[in-house]
């Protein structure tokens, strides 16, 4: 396929700039569509610390080839993000090898550990936001407090939403039929939904700006939806796989193992109609790579995450719009306007994304430019192909049947 560069660079830069007043979300060249370059507010990159799972260059690759221009990476590395000194380490990585704005978080806790507050204000001017996220902060005290410091300094919290241990007692997947007739111990919703309701009742109280990470219970999105009535700054995100899988669709690998799980499929409908309605405002996907030998052990034995960056857009685009649960303009605000909006970010006029809708293909793991092989939608067909992801004025990825002409500043 031929593309003009000025054509699309023209495009693009009138795109970005009538999305903030309320303008389309897509621009149509040829057969193709245009979009503004999407932002994930919730991936893991894993360095440093565990760069045999995934490193920033990898991951930011991985973000380009699946349409990203920005994305905000989780703090649950070693080490930890948790002063001026370990976050520098991490901002170090990112500059010499981010293809994409990758953007850290800093932790809420001290190592993640939820025993001490970090220094949050030396913290502030360096990171995205504040997260613990692969652990809830357990204690409400320490929660609240992390709140009222956040509103001063204008930050949001952003939250893994999970009561660690009383309701999750080392189940793998969903405390549904799956688990009741397969023998495993499966994790209660009440183990996200009772965190995500203290912690909206807390942002209340406080005034914080608080984000509910990974969204998977029905129950959730019902705490949401009243918190935002009662006029708190609350917001939430859901992920690719609670939106179009339910735990009838489980199979025994470990590529099937998430935390939060896939849940049962009227927690999948809530998440539709949250979406829909705008209790939920971003979807992320909460790439979360391992080594295909730590994946390879089942349900039980594998630990819990999923790659998605390379096929967020593809499942959503071909199992919502394409059957007609979400308009395509409604699915480019949950991925590229909303989390930007939320994150106090603005689009940019040289950062967009060409995909060609019509193009279908199997989701193959051994395309993925991530480290990470592990996807529940493996042998999917799928519709929406990237061709082509421009961050900062710069091709980042380009499919090989793409040519671009007019490019002699490319």
């Amino acid at each position: 396929m031929t593309l003009s560069w000025k054509d699309l660079k023209v495009q693009a830069e009138q795109l970005n700039r009538s999305v903030p007043t309320g303008g389309p979300r897509v621009s149509k060249i040829k057969d193709v569509a245009l979009f503004p370059g999407f932002f994930d507010v919730h991936v893991h990159f894993r360095e440093p610390g565990f760069s045999y799972k995934e490193t920033i260059r990898t991951g930011s690759l991985a973000a380009a080839h699946g349409g990203y221009t920005g994305v905000c990476a989780m703090p649950n590395l070693n080490p930890v993000p948790d002063s001026l000194e370990h976050l520098a380490e991490e901002q170090e990585i990112i500059d010499r090898d981010a293809v994409v704005d990758v953007l850290p978080y800093a932790s809420i806790t001290v190592g993640e550990k939820g025993k001490e507050l970090v220094a949050m204000e030396t913290l502030a001017p360096y990171c995205v936001a504040f997260s613990d996220d692969g652990v809830g902060v357990q204690d409400e005290a320490m929660m609240r407090e992390a709140m009222q410091r956040a509103k001063a300094l204008n930050k949001l919290i952003v939250a893994h939403c999970e009561v660690n241990e009383e309701l999750k007692p080392g189940g793998c997947i969903h405390d549904g039929l799956f688990a009741a007739t397969h023998g495993y111990v499966g994790i209660n919703s009440a183990s996200e939904f009772r965190e995500v309701q203290r912690d909206v009742r807390l942002a209340g109280k406080t005034g914080c700006a608080f984000h509910a990470c990974h969204i998977s219970t029905k129950e959730s999105v019902e705490a949401i939806r009243r918190g935002k009535a009662a006029g708190y700054d609350v917001t939430g995100e859901t992920a690719p796989h609670y939106l179009v899988m339910d735990d009838s669709m489980l199979e025994e690998y470990g590529r099937f193992k998430m935390n939060p799980p896939i849940r049962d499929v009227t927690d999948r409908e809530a998440l539709i109609q949250g979406i829909l309605d705008g209790t939920l405002d971003v979807i992320a996907t909460d790439h979360a790579p391992h080594s295909a030998e730590e994946k390879s052990r089942g349900l039980s034995k594998s630990p819990f995450g999923i790659v998605g960056l390379e096929t967020a857009f593809p499942v959503l685009y071909t199992k919502l719009v394409r059957e007609g649960i979400l308009p395509l303009e409604k699915l480019i605000d949950l991925l590229a306007v909303n989390p930007r909006r939320r994150f106090g970010l603005d689009l940019r006029p040289d950062d967009f994304t060409v995909f060609a809708l019509e193009e279908s293909y199997p989701v193959d793991p051994e395309q993925f430019l991530t480290q990470g092989r592990a996807t529940p939608f493996e042998g999917w067909e799928v519709y929406g192909k990237c061709l082509l992801t421009v961050h900062h004025g710069n091709v980042v990825w380009k499919d090989p049947s793409v040519e671009l002409t007019d490019c002699e500043d490319v």
